[in-house]
């Protein structure tokens, strides 16, 4: 990354690297992921989350080689590493389909609820344009600079859902990767389009808070028994302490989001 990318990041609280997928690595990830839309049907998302006006897919580390690639993109990890600091791990690996002419959006939101804490910002989301994304077709809107306000919008706002004076959308072809600082306010919008809009999101936290979703329970034994060490590390297999933030954060909750 270049240094006034970083220095969009810090300021403004998102960057996209255009082209940071290959062309071989992009039909790879759309390629698979249709493959398993079709095949999970209905199933779908249900290790994460089900929604209304788009179709989504969890755990996808789980689920091919291609997205262990992926997550492990040097520049990509660059953009987070200098949001959450040096020590951070993968929480959760999802692919989200906007349903075409859809009739509403999502509302402006931090991810996990995230505030940052005495030692700053610990969640940054990572948003992987699979399709062109457009004023149309659902792309994601966002607030600049409020990753630095401390604050959420649900706690701020009348209506969150409603359109914001300062928010503006993340447009950018195909192949593009949005690094976001996930305490900013954001939400995608609805896809207006006649054709559904793809991207993933590979959503990075520090390595004190449990992940979104708990790698070492989702990965079958045979797919983390064949992880390289750098997957194998970003995924906190064999971190004691992710395994304790994990097990106390199911038992408060119920499950874990």
């Amino acid at each position: 990354m270049t240094n006034d990318q970083l220095r969009q990041l810090s300021e403004q609280g998102y960057v996209l690297l255009e082209d940071a997928m290959s062309p071989s690595l992009l039909q790879r990830l759309r390629s698979r992921i249709h493959e398993l839309f079709d095949q999970e049907g209905n199933e779908a998302g249900r290790e994460f989350l089900q929604e209304e006006q788009a179709h989504r897919l969890a755990n996808l580390v789980d689920k091919g080689d291609v997205f262990q690639e992926a997550i492990v993109l040097p520049d990509v990890l660059e953009g987070v590493r200098s949001v959450v600091g040096p020590e951070f791990k993968l929480s959760s690996l999802n692919a989200r389909s906007a349903d075409p002419r859809s009739t509403s959006g999502q509302p402006l939101h931090v991810d996990m609820g995230a505030i940052a804490d005495d030692r700053g910002y610990w969640v940054c989301n990572t948003v992987w344009l699979l399709d062109d994304f457009t004023a149309e077709n659902g792309a994601t809107r966002m607030i600049p600079g409020s990753h630095r306000w401390r604050r959420r919008p649900q706690d701020e706002l009348a209506d969150p859902a409603a359109p914001h004076p300062d928010e503006l959308l993340l447009i950018g072809p195909a192949g593009g990767v949005a690094i976001m600082n996930a305490h900013l306010w954001h939400g995608g919008t609805a896809n207006r389009s006649s054709a559904p809009r793809l991207a993933m999101h590979a959503f990075y936290c520090r390595s004190d808070k449990p992940q979104q979703q708990y790698q070492k329970r989702l990965l079958r034994p045979e797919v983390q028994a064949a992880l390289p060490p750098d997957v194998r590390a970003l995924l906190a297999i064999d971190d004691p302490l992710n395994d304790e933030l994990s097990s106390a954060t199911r038992v408060r909750s119920g499950f874990l989001k």
